[in-house]
C-alpha cells in the first residue's frame, strides 16, 4: 500500500493543528456544559414553571393532561428557529456533521453554533425523548469549523478541526475519549492518517481531563458485574441478534415516518410540533419516557423495574422517539438507543441463561443489546 510521506511528516501545519486542538477541546467542553444547563433550564421552565438549573426529571411533573401540549410547544419553537434561523439545526447532529464534511468543505455557519444547542435544549427540556450527544457533536464541530474559517485554514485542516471539536464534545458529555476517537475514524474523518488523528486525539484528551473538573467524576453508569461464563456469552449472541432486529425495525420505522411527514401539505416548520404532540400523548401515559432518561437507564441496569413496566416504557419510548425524530426536530439518538437496548436486555434476561445468578445474565444481555442498537445506527 502506498502512503504519501506528507501524511506522516511533521511540519508547521501539523504543529498548528496540534496547538489548536487543546483549545478546541476546552471550548467543546464549555459548550457541553452550556448544552446540559440549557436542558436543565428548559426542563424546569416547561415542567415546573421555575427558573433553575437544578437537575430534575420531567417524570415528576404535576401538569396532568397539560403535559401533552408541552412537547408540542417545544417542537413549534424549534420549527420556527429552523425556518427563520437555519434548517441545519434539524436532525440529530451526526448526519449533518457528515454532510458538512463531504459536501460543505467542512464549513458551518455561526447560526448553527448558536441555534443547535438552543434548539436541542428546548426540545429535550420540553420532554423530547432524545440525548445530548448528537447536538453536542454538531455544536462542537461548528465551533471548531468557525475557528478554522477565521484562521483561513485549508479544507482538509478545517475537516480535522471540525472532527476534533465534534469528538471532544462527545467526550465531554460521555467521558469516552477513546470511543470518540474511534467514532471519528469510522464516521467523520474518512481516513486513517496521523496528521488527522493527532489533533482529534489531543482535543478528546483535553475534553476528557476537563470533564472531571466540571462534571461529577466517575462512570456515567456505575456497575458491578460478575465474570463472564460460556453460557452468558452465548446469551450475549442471542441478545445481540435480537437487538439487531430491533435496530433494523426502528430504522425502517423511522424512514417510513419521515416519508409520511414529507407527504403532509403543511410546511416542514410545523412537523416538529406534530411530532411533539405524539411525544406529549406518550408522555402522558408513560412520564418516564420523556427527556434524556439517564436515570431510567440506571434503573434498568440495577433491576429496579418490573418486566411489565419495562415493556410498556420501551414501547412508548420507541413510538415517540420515531415520531419525534421523523418530524425533523433537533435531538440526539444515542441515549434513546441505550434505553431501548437496555430494556430489551432486561426483558430477555429471565429467559436467557447467564450463569449462577440471574442478574449476571441480565447484565450481559443488556450489554449485547446496547452495542447492537448503537452499531445499527
Amino acid at each position: 500500500m502506498h502512503f504519501e510521506k506528507r501524511d506522516y511528516a511533521v511540519d508547521r501545519r501539523l504543529l498548528l493543528l496540534a496547538a489548536l486542538a487543546p483549545l478546541i477541546g476546552a471550548i467543546s467542553t464549555a459548550a457541553a456544559v452550556l448544552l446540559l444547563n440549557l436542558i436543565r433550564f428548559f426542563t424546569n421552565l416547561f415542567f415546573y414553571q421555575t427558573l433553575s438549573l437544578a437537575e430534575r426529571t420531567p417524570a415528576q411533573h404535576a401538569l396532568g393532561a397539560w403535559v401533552i401540549a408541552v412537547p408540542a410547544v417545544g417542537g413549534l419553537l424549534v420549527g420556527l428557529m429552523a425556518r427563520y434561523g437555519s434548517d441545519k439545526i434539524r436532525g440529530h447532529g451526526i448526519p449533518e456533521a457528515i454532510e458538512a464534511v463531504l459536501f460543505g468543505k467542512s464549513k458551518m455557519s455561526p447560526r448553527v453554533a448558536v441555534l443547535k444547542p438552543l434548539s436541542s435544549g428546548i426540545v429535550i427540556g420540553s420532554g423530547g425523548p432524545f440525548g445530548a450527544e448528537g447536538p453536542i457533536i454538531m455544536t462542537g464541530g461548528s465551533i471548531a469549523s468557525l475557528l478554522a474559517q477565521y484562521l483561513h485554514l485549508t479544507a482538509a485542516e478545517r475537516k480535522t478541526l471540525l472532527v476534533a471539536g465534534a469528538c471532544a464534545g462527545m467526550t465531554a458529555i460521555f467521558g469516552t475519549p477513546v470511543a470518540a476517537v474511534l467514532l471519528a475514524v469510522e464516521l467523520l474523518l474518512f481516513e486513517l492518517r496521523p496528521r488527522s488523528l493527532l489533533p482529534v486525539a489531543l482535543a478528546c484528551a483535553v475534553a476528557g481531563f476537563l470533564r472531571t473538573m466540571v462534571f461529577e467524576p466517575g462512570p456515567l453508569f456505575a456497575l458491578h458485574t460478575a465474570s463472564a461464563t460460556t453460557v452468558a456469552l452465548g446469551s450475549c449472541i442471542v441478545a445481540g441478534l435480537l437487538c439487531g432486529v430491533l435496530g433494523a425495525a426502528l430504522t425502517l420505522a423511522l424512514y417510513r415516518t419521515e416519508d409520511q411527514f414529507s407527504k403532509l401539505k403543511l410546511h416542514w416548520m410545523w412537523w416538529p410540533a406534530i411530532g411533539g404532540l405524539v411525544v406529549g400523548i406518550g408522555g402522558y401515559f408513560e412520564p418516564r419516557a420523556l427527556g434524556v432518561g439517564y436515570d431510567v437507564i440506571a434503573d434498568l441496569l440495577h433491576n429496579r423495574m418490573a418486566i411489565g413496566v419495562v415493556v410498556a416504557l420501551l414501547t412508548v419510548k420507541a413510538i415517540i422517539w420515531v415520531a419525534a425524530l421523523g418530524s425533523g426536530t433537533s435531538g440526539g439518538v444515542l441515549a434513546p438507543l441505550m434505553m431501548l437496548g437496555a430494556g430489551l436486555g432486561v426483558a430477555l434476561a429471565p429467559w436467557l441463561p447467564g450463569g449462577p445468578r440471574r442478574s449476571c445474565g441480565r447484565w450481559y444481555a443488556w450489554r449485547a443489546c446496547w452495542a447492537a442498537c448503537l452499531a445499527r445506527r
